[in-house]
């Protein structure tokens, strides 16, 4: 997996790719090059035998202010309506991007966490804040609606239909206890500790059976649309594949030893 990227940070090591936005005197926001950078960097994710989970972190004590006020939305305010179309797509492929990654994403939060950056944790897999974190989808602030890059789909399905709707009509910043308690985020740590807490969370999945990771991944973003019967069975199908690894005789045979399994993702 390229690590040669241009409009934010990358670092690949043991298995884990540690990314960030690298604007930090200006809060990290995106801008056309990044979205599509990012947008592309996760597609290829899914080739990416060397990946098994990705930490998003914050640089200089923001995760993402979102969209650039000059560098994308004075733009936008000029654009036809063909022009707007195609932005809207790339920002929604980025996000489709990362559910379609097979790789766990674990977003480590802290400090202003808004608009297009709020949309990027909201559609990892995990995550975690500091006390400061600010959590803001404040689409409906700079007139526009709040169903942006899935939205309107995603959050209710984290954190409740009303508190969602909450969050999306008012634009209001959501506190890291308010996260915590609704669910949004996973565990709340202090600022020196939340690198490492991700760190940490990221090691633990990518010691386990990354092909069986990779398939519960996909099972959570397309059962969405599913009925219940679909879901089952297409549960079943999932399991019997992952039943054909060599990861899970692994796992027999560890606990038949009474060892802890060593996975190998095959």
């Amino acid at each position: 997996m390229r690590s040669d990227v241009t409009h934010f940070r990358c670092e690949i090591e043991d298995g884990i790719a540690r990314i960030a936005l690298n604007r930090p005197e200006r809060k990290n926001p995106l801008t056309f090059e990044s979205y599509a950078e990012l947008r592309d960097w996760f597609r290829d994710l899914v080739y990416a035998d060397d990946v098994h989970a990705v930490v998003i972190l914050p640089n200089g004590g923001n995760f993402s202010s979102g969209g650039d006020v000059h560098e994308i939305i004075g733009p936008l305010t000029d654009m036809t309506m063909k022009e707007l179309l195609a932005f809207t797509r790339m920002t929604g492929d980025l996000v489709k991007a990362m559910l379609g990654c097979g790789k766990p994403i674990v977003a480590a939060v802290d400090g202003i966490c808004a608009g297009a950056g709020a949309i990027m944790a909201m559609a990892s897999d995990l995550r975690i804040a500091t006390p400061e974190a600010k959590v803001a989808f404040l689409f409906n602030r700079v007139g526009l609606a709040g169903c942006d890059m899935g939205a309107c789909a995603i959050l209710p399905r984290i954190i409740g239909q009303g508190r969602a709707a909450e969050l999306l009509y008012l634009g209001r910043s959501m506190s890291a206890a308010e996260g915590h308690a609704w669910g949004f985020f996973n565990s709340v740590t202090e600022a020196d500790t939340l690198e490492g807490a991700a760190m940490e969370m990221a090691g633990r999945i990518a010691a386990g059976p990354t092909f069986a990771n990779s398939m519960t991944k996909t099972m959570l973003a397309q059962e969405w649309s599913m009925s219940l019967e679909q879901a089952i069975e297409a549960e079943a199908q999932a399991q019997a594949i992952c039943m054909q690894g060599k990861d899970f005789r692994r796992a027999y045979e560890a606990f038949v030893r009474k060892e802890k399994p060593v996975f190998e993702g095959d």
